[in-house]
């Protein structure tokens, strides 16, 4: 089985990946899809173990990263794209910029954490604990309130959280713990944009830093007033931000410099 990519936008735009959160789909970004279809090709994979990808084992990030790479190899004129993402697919993506630059014209990476945590078994046995209810509706509900998710984005946000498998929800909350930038994102001559909302847990926010000072061509910035999941909150500031690093242009002045 082959990861699902729904494709979208105008087929001689700028290629554009999207890539998505744990316990969630492409869904999530409908509404970049709707603001950017008109001047951006857009590909939407979803991730192992998520939405019509769900029987497709989740392995590992860096596995994942590879499998991203190559999607942009196959379905891109010149077999390079810019690539969006957030929380789990910034993890992806900045893999993706870091190994294999070559297929990248340029990255986003949101949400992101490169620091330590506290009690990391503390929180591995959390994710154990959640995995076998997460489909449940009040595990659900307490979850979107604690992403912001709009109220108008309830209902599929709970239809894309239940298409993901126990297994990736496990694995993906463990390895997230851990994740740390490899040596080869020194090297990297990929432009990396990393960004955190503002609300994030400190260490995310500084965690951006630490992002733009490895990777030789990066910045760093923060989103104001938003939490994690905050292409659906401020989904306008979101798409312009893609569009300005397509386009090459400054990035919109609400966001924040690191």
């Amino acid at each position: 089985m082959t990861m699902f990519v729904h494709e979208a936008g105008t087929a001689d735009g700028p290629p554009v990946v999207l890539l998505h959160g744990v316990g969630t789909t492409g869904w999530m970004w409908t509404k970049q899809l709707s603001a950017l279809s008109g001047e951006l090709r857009l590909l939407v994979p979803d991730l192992p173990g998520h939405g019509r990808s769900n029987a497709l084992p989740w392995k590992s990030i860096p596995e994942t990263a590879r499998l991203v790479a190559e999607m942009i190899s196959a379905r891109t004129t010149d077999g390079r794209a810019y690539v969006v993402g957030l929380s789990l697919g910034g993890y992806v993506g900045a893999l993706v910029a870091a190994t294999t630059p070559e297929v990248v014209l340029g990255a986003i990476v949101s949400g992101v954490n490169v620091l330590p945590l506290p009690h990391p078994g503390r929180l591995r046995l959390m994710g154990a604990l959640i995995a076998p209810v997460m489909g449940w509706g009040p595990v659900l509900r307490a979850n979107a309130r604690a992403l912001n998710v709009p109220a108008e984005d309830l209902d599929g946000y709970q239809a894309a959280a239940r298409t993901t498998s126990r297994q990736a929800f496990r694995r993906v909350s463990s390895e997230a713990l851990d994740f740390r930038l490899p040596d080869q994102a020194t090297s990297s001559r990929c432009p990396v944009l990393a960004v955190a909302g503002e609300k994030e847990h400190d260490l995310t926010k500084r965690s951006q830093n630490v992002i733009a000072s490895t990777f030789p061509h990066a910045q760093a910035c923060l989103a104001p007033g938003v939490g994690h999941a905050w292409n659906g909150e401020n989904p306008e500031l979101f798409s312009a931000m893609i569009r300005s690093r397509v386009a090459g242009a400054p990035l919109p002045d609400e966001l924040i410099p690191g």
